[in-house]
C-alpha cells in the first residue's frame, strides 16, 4: 500500500508540473487507447495523453504501440501536444508556427497537406497555388509563408524508394487527384519525394 500511495503521489505531482508547463514533453512512447484522422490517446503507464498528428502521422500509425516526437505548447488556458513520426515534419510544424497569423490548426493542416519534402520544393518553387490548398491560408498568408521559409530545407539524407512512391502519391492525393491516375503516372519512377511530385504533377496536368 505504502509503493502505491507514493506512485500515486508522484504522479500527481508530475501531472500538477505539466500543467503548470514546468515539464516540457519532447516525446512519447505508449499504447494508442483511441485513433481519429488527427488525434490519438496514448497510454503512459496508466496517464492518457491526447496527441495531435497530421494525417500523414496518423496513416503511419498501424500498430498498438506509439513513439512520436511531440512539440508541446502551453498556453494561458490549453496544454496542447503535437506528436509526428519523422523529426522533419516535426521540423515543418516549429517553423511555421514562427509566422505571425499562423496557428497549430494550420500549421498541422500544411503537415496534413505536404510531405517535409514536399513542402520544401513548394517553398523553393515558390508555387503560391499550391500553398493556398491548404485549409485557412490564403492568398497573403501564402505569399508571406514562402517569404520568411525561403530557407526551408528537409534534413533527411536517406531515401527509401517506397517510402517516397508513396509519400509523393499521398502529396498528389491531397492535391485532389484521383489515386488510379496518381499511380499510373508515378509507375516505374524514381527519385526523391520532391522530384516524384514535380514529375507527377506535369504528368497529371497532361491527362
Amino acid at each position: 500500500m505504502t509503493y502505491f500511495y507514493t506512485f500515486v503521489k508522484s504522479v500527481a505531482i508530475i501531472w500538477h508540473l505539466y500543467n503548470k508547463g514546468k515539464i516540457m514533453i519532447v516525446g512519447i512512447e505508449g499504447i494508442v487507447e483511441h485513433k481519429e484522422p488527427t488525434c490519438i490517446h496514448v497510454n503512459v503507464q496508466g496517464m492518457i495523453y491526447e496527441v495531435h498528428v497530421s494525417i500523414h502521422t496518423s496513416n503511419h500509425i498501424d500498430k498498438t504501440k506509439v513513439k512520436l516526437f511531440v512539440t508541446q505548447i502551453i498556453r494561458e488556458d490549453v496544454n496542447l501536444l503535437f506528436g509526428f513520426m519523422e523529426k522533419d515534419e516535426k521540423k515543418m510544424f516549429d517553423t511555421v508556427l514562427k509566422i505571425n497569423g499562423v496557428g497549430p490548426k494550420v500549421g498541422l493542416a500544411i503537415c496534413s497537406t505536404f510531405t517535409p519534402s514536399t513542402f520544401a520544393t513548394v517553398i523553393s518553387s515558390k508555387d503560391v497555388n499550391m500553398l493556398k490548398r491548404v485549409p485557412g491560408i490564403g492568398p497573403k498568408a501564402a505569399s508571406r509563408i514562402l517569404v520568411e521559409l525561403a530557407d526551408f530545407i528537409v534534413d533527411s539524407n536517406t531515401i527509401d524508394t517506397n517510402s517516397t512512391v508513396m509519400e509523393a502519391q499521398m502529396a498528389l492525393e491531397s492535391l485532389g487527384f484521383k489515386k488510379e491516375a496518381i499511380r499510373k503516372v508515378l509507375s516505374g519512377m524514381h527519385g526523391d519525394t520532391s522530384s516524384l511530385v514535380k514529375a507527377g504533377l506535369q504528368k497529371l496536368q497532361r491527362l
